[in-house]
């Protein structure tokens, strides 16, 4: 339901703004109308009454279907809808008759009516061409002749009566008795067709399930050959005929069975050495290689457009570069973007009117207008659901969560459909969105957790994007803006008002992903970490150096991707001591950049000393300034983690002073 938001608010930009008239592979002048379906059951959930809301707040051409057996799965509607009759609870959103511009137009109809099927549709299709404006159409008494799925009969939840009536009344039935009244047809010509239809899909069922199985069938005979060609010479003769007997017996193999035979008959010959054992292992790895791009292909884009692929651009600085605040710096970077970008779209709460709650968005409403720099409600989930919609229809959004807490309202759109989209449909469709959002360093239980952790491992299939400033920021959202994919980027919340020094070609400046900057050149320590940590890790630095510590500090710059280069290996290499350190829960994000550097990187075998974490306390920040002090990492310390690894290594050097 959330996409269709976007997938709908589409037709009504392409129709309202004119230099997107240039894009015609993406709408034919707003025409397009936007159908969706949902059962009755699922219109108890949350998401469906805030898309709902949010179509009609926005005027959007959708036809929304609902269709109605009266059951969710064994649940009747007395359980699951007030007054068992989700039409009537729609009342409220429908529009007064004679009015043109607010609300949805509602219909009720039965499902098994196809007279009044066409002539509903027909109507609603009309409306939103003309006046782009939404339908509900409510479909009640629908059947189900063979139950919600098989893994439990209806029989069990229904009664007698009721499967009589619906054997009577299915809609299949219903529509053969139209025909024949109607006169189109005779019984014989009907009968006729029918039988001629069921062989055809019964040989397109066929021919579907003989596709699918031969190769695997040759597959499986490959593999039995050679396991066949192994027994010759082995001493395991009995074993690996066990092995080939079992596999090829099964009726219906799957590849895993094969590759199961494959590592089960290579157990067994584990200590002979022939060339059909070699050839057995080429073929596993071949296939192995094979079902990897099979199965897991495309979880990030492929194309020429990925943001991988993204040239670097550094910032330009001039004797005119002014000192700003960063939300001016942000903001000079958006008014470029709007300029150079007709289907970039911002929205979300505070956005428009006001420039976002922090300004970087400040005067671009009245420049850009209220199409490209929108308010919204108090509604994450269709926020995030409005963007994916646009993306799938060429436009570029940028979608605001306001603060990064406020992403677990959108979090399950955001990883069940955006995350997994280019995956689930091999690089088929994409939706290049940018989630904007800024947390951190925030005093108070809100607005100040860090949920990194569940971001970085709920979100593979996007990039997510940790800048330390707002120069970094610029750069990495024109690195978005210039690919395929989409991606989360966290702004540092407390650095709105910080001073940075505005490059000449805000505009043009690319940061790229998976590209950690060393901030601070060290040779002792390398401490690691992103965003708003990088200041507070830049001013314990500055105090260790005052006694005798030289630390370097990286900036990771995004989490996913992680490090591509191996820049934090280089540094350990130098140094041999590291620790990671951020504001989220212990064994989180930075257990997540622990593991990336040490296991995945190699970095083992470069340490003198344990790797280390410094992560945030496992409870939301506390109250006030002292709550807060108490429950991240702060220049203190900081100084103690790295003070307290260089005395295990050197006692005598780094004395504890301070305990």
């Amino acid at each position: 339901m959330p996409r269709v938001v976007g997938l709908a608010y589409a037709s009504k930009l392409y129709r309202q703004i004119p230099a997107l008239g240039q894009f015609t592979q993406f709408s034919n002048n707003g025409n397009e109308v936007t159908f969706t379906t949902i059962g009755n059951a699922s219109c108890a959930e949350g998401l469906f009454w805030e898309s709902v809301n949010a179509i009609g707040v926005l005027r959007c051409p959708v036809i929304l279907t609902i269709y109605d057996d009266g059951y969710g799965i064994s649940v009747t509607n007395e359980s699951q809808i007030a007054k068992e009759n989700i039409s009537e609870l729609l009342i409220g959103f429908q529009r007064p008759p004679g009015e043109c511009c607010d609300g949805f137009d509602i219909y009720t109809i039965k499902g098994w009516d196809y007279p009044a099927l066409i002539e509903t549709y027909q109507k609603a299709v009309k409306v939103a061409r003309e006046e782009h404006m939404p339908s509900i159409v409510h479909v009640s008494e629908l059947t189900q002749p063979y139950g919600h799925s098989t893994s439990g009969s209806q029989e069990r939840y229904k009664s007698k009566e009721r499967l009589e009536w619906e054997h009577e009344f299915d809609c299949i039935k219903k529509f053969r008795e139209w025909i024949l009244a109607q006169g189109y047809i005779t019984t014989e010509e009907l009968d006729r067709l029918e039988k001629k239809d069921q062989r055809s899909v019964e040989e397109d069922r066929k021919r579907a399930w003989d596709e699918y199985m031969n190769p695997i069938l040759s597959e499986r005979s490959h593999v039995a050959g050679l396991i066949d060609q192994m027994t010759v010479s082995s001493s395991r003769k009995s074993a690996l005929g066990q092995i080939k007997d079992k596999l090829t017996n099964i009726p219906i193999p799957f590849r895993r069975d094969i590759m199961s035979a494959v590592m089960a008959g290579l157990t067994e010959v584990r200590d002979e050495q022939t060339p059909v054992k070699q050839q057995l292992i080429d073929w596993k790895n071949t296939q192995e290689s094979i079902n990897q791009d099979r199965f897991g292909s495309h979880l990030y884009s492929q194309s020429n457009e990925s943001a991988l692929l993204v040239p670097e651009v550094y910032p330009i600085y001039s004797d005119n570069s002014p000192m700003l605040n960063g939300f001016e710096v942000i903001n000079a970077y958006f008014d470029a973007a709007f300029a150079r970008e007709p289907r970039l779209i911002a929205f979300g709460e505070d956005v428009g009117r006001i420039g976002d709650v922090n300004q970087g968005m400040r005067g671009l409403q009245e420049k850009y207008g209220e199409l490209h720099v929108t308010d919204t409600g108090i509604r994450e989930a269709t926020i995030l659901g409005q963007a994916i919609g646009m993306a799938l229809r060429g436009l570029r959004p940028i979608a605001e969560i306001q603060y990064l807490d406020y992403v677990l309202l959108a979090l399950q759109i955001m990883s069940d459909d955006l995350a997994t989209l280019h995956w689930r449909t091999r690089g088929g469709q994409k939706a290049p969105v940018i989630i904007r959002t800024r947390g951190h360093r925030l005093e108070g239980v809100w607005h100040s957790g860090s949920l990194m952790a569940g971001l970085i491992n709920l979100l593979r299939g996007m990039y997510v994007l940790v800048p330390r400033n707002f120069v970094q920021a610029a750069g990495l959202y024109n690195t978005m803006l210039r690919s395929d994919e989409p991606a989360l980027l966290v702004e540092v919340l407390n650095a709105y008002r910080q001073k940075e020094r505005l490059p000449d070609n805000i505009g043009e400046i690319m940061v790229p992903l998976g590209v950690p900057e060393v901030i601070r050149e060290g040779t002792e320590v390398t401490l690691v970490t992103y965003g708003a940590c990088c200041r507070i890790a830049l001013e314990s630095a500055d105090k260790l150096s005052i006694v005798g510590i030289e630390t370097e500090v990286v900036d990771v710059q995004t989490l996913l991707p992680f490090d591509l280069r191996g820049i934090i290996l280089e540094s350990l290499k130098k140094t041999g001591h590291i620790i990671f350190v951020d504001e989220d829960v212990p064994g989180g994000t930075t257990a997540y950049m622990l593991q990336e550097v040490i296991e995945k990187q190699g970095g083992y075998y470069w340490l003198d000393s344990p790797p280390r974490t410094l992560p945030g306390a496992a409870h939301r920040p506390s109250y006030g300034s002292d709550g807060d002090y108490w429950s991240k990492p702060n220049v203190e310390t900081i100084f103690e983690a790295v003070y307290e690894l260089m005395h295990e290594v050197s006692p005598s050097d780094y004395p504890i002073f301070y305990k």
